[in-house]
């Protein structure tokens, strides 16, 4: 994302209008785009001091976020990617394990796949050693930021898949629940952080082919 672009954001591009029988459009979920949770994205970002620089643009970009994932269940529907399954990553701080899988599924699905990912109780920033070792394997997460869990998130979700957040995900019938037992970086050292992240990439890559029966790309894990 190029921070300092200042084309007007649009209305949630993907998302078109409300089944007929709901008789609404997406209004009914947000008002007339992201600039309606713009605030409210704000308020909820504004602790995580490493992103106040480009805090508008990521605020905009989590409020699109928030409002498709809000009407995804409600009824919307979406052109574009109506087949795409979409997946949850939920640790506690979303600051280590669910930021790594995250960014390693998007980058092996290649578009296939929508990613997101929360924490039960996000911290201020992403773990430096987590940074570094996504950054050996080309994956940059100065953009990424530990954002809330929500009902609406894990609603949308077709795949929720936690690691170590306990009881704190909401359970919605028809979804696949899946718990990954990883060890949490936080306190470790980047050297101690990689066997994590090897260990992620094979999870991330297994559930790819999985879900979609795509080759994932080649990375160094």
């Amino acid at each position: 994302m190029d921070a300092s672009s200042s084309d007007p954001m649009p209305v949630v591009p993907a998302i078109a209008r409300r089944r007929p029988a709901g008789g609404r459009t997406l209004e009914h979920f947000a008002l007339i785009g992201p600039h309606a949770r713009l605030p409210q994205a704000v308020d909820e970002l504004a602790p995580t001091a490493r992103i106040t620089a480009h805090l508008p643009v990521l605020a905009a970009r989590y409020s699109r976020e928030r409002l498709a994932a809000a009407a995804r269940p409600q009824g919307a529907t979406v052109t574009a990617a109506a087949a795409i399954p979409e997946v949850l990553f939920v640790c506690v701080h979303n600051a280590g394990r669910s930021q790594m899988a995250a960014a390693l599924l998007a980058h092996h699905a290649n578009g296939a796949v929508r990613v997101s990912s929360a924490g039960s109780a996000p911290a201020a920033s992403i773990n430096p050693g987590v940074r570094e070792v996504m950054a050996e394997v080309g994956l940059d997460l100065d953009t990424e930021f530990p954002k809330r869990l929500t009902t609406d998130a894990v609603e949308a979700a077709d795949v929720v898949i936690t690691m170590g957040c306990g009881d704190a995900c909401p359970v919605f019938p028809g979804k696949r629940y899946l718990d990954w037992e990883l060890p949490d970086p936080a306190g470790r050292t980047a050297e101690e952080i990689r066997p994590i992240r090897h260990d992620i990439d094979a999870r991330v890559r297994h559930l790819l082919t999985e879900l979609t029966d795509a080759p994932t790309k080649t990375a160094t894990s």
